[in-house]
């Protein structure tokens, strides 16, 4: 379980709060939707839950943050790594630089890990097939497109097999094709145990995906609910996040006086 308990937290040499009083539970097994317009504090906030902040970037942090029972804070890097894995939208940022194929590049983390060689290598295979990148796994990892560096460093995450994961609009390069075989992906880790909180701005992804929808404003929570209420709730547009299609279409079916078959019909898609 991760636990925010009134967390509030600055940038170093920021002039505001970039995170304030922000309570917070992520169970296992849950996969939580983190929303809101840009600027409100999600990719801080997933920072802060894999660790990376305060203790890589400064700044200051006041309350407590709990991963499985114990305050990250003073907990060394690496035991972070190890149970909590986090994915940024750009994958120049997660990918090693150091390997020559995309199946090596895979198999990094967990050789990292000391484990025996026959688990690296299920772990990488089953990471390339849950992500349905096998046929790159000889490619360069340099000479990928971005969407394809995207899906290798989303499998790299996945080979780790952290119990939480921390997903910063990880779809942000892929196209819809490749925002669904994530999808996919996070839905069957979710049914195996995992946690995981993931901030997008593809609010469609959320709806078939998440349990629950944590909406940000200005650094604080805003709204915390049931995916599918949160997700429908008209304040959506007030705080600067995009209604997903199925919700869209059922507000202008009833805006234009439709019939109640066809009402049914654009509910059924939200």
């Amino acid at each position: 379980m991760l636990i925010f308990e009134g967390v509030s937290y600055r940038y170093a040499g920021a002039e505001r709060i970039s995170l304030r009083d922000v309570d917070l539970e992520l169970h296992d097994g849950e996969v939580v939707g983190l929303v809101g317009a840009n600027e409100s504090g999600k990719s801080t906030l997933c920072l802060l839950a894999s660790g990376l902040a305060p203790r890589s970037i400064g700044g200051t942090l006041t309350g407590r943050i709990l991963l499985d029972g114990a305050q990250t804070a003073g907990r060394p890097m690496h035991e972070l790594a190890a149970r909590i894995g986090i994915a940024f939208q750009n994958p120049g940022t997660q990918l090693s630089g150091v390997t020559a194929t995309v199946y090596e590049e895979v198999a990094f983390g967990p050789m990292n890990l000391g484990l025996p060689l026959a688990d690296v290598l299920g772990r990488t295979r089953h990471a390339l097939e849950m992500l349905g990148i096998e046929a790159l796994a000889e490619r360069d990892p340099a000479r990928l497109s971005g969407g394809q560096q995207q899906l290798t460093a989303i499998a790299s995450l996945l080979a780790m097999r952290p119990r939480h994961l921390v997903l910063d609009e990880p779809t942000a390069q892929l196209d819809p094709a490749g925002t669904r075989l994530v999808g996919e992906a996070l839905a069957r880790l979710a049914e195996e145990g995992a946690s995981i909180l993931i901030a997008e701005h593809k609010t469609d992804l959320l709806a078939d995906l998440v349990s629950r929808v944590v909406v940000l404003a200005k650094g604080r929570v805003a709204l915390d609910g049931p995916g599918r209420a949160i997700l429908g709730d008209p304040r959506l547009a007030e705080l600067g996040v995009a209604e997903p299609s199925g919700v869209r279409l059922a507000r202008l079916a009833r805006e234009a006086g439709l019939p109640q078959r066809a009402l049914d019909l654009a509910a059924a898609s939200a």
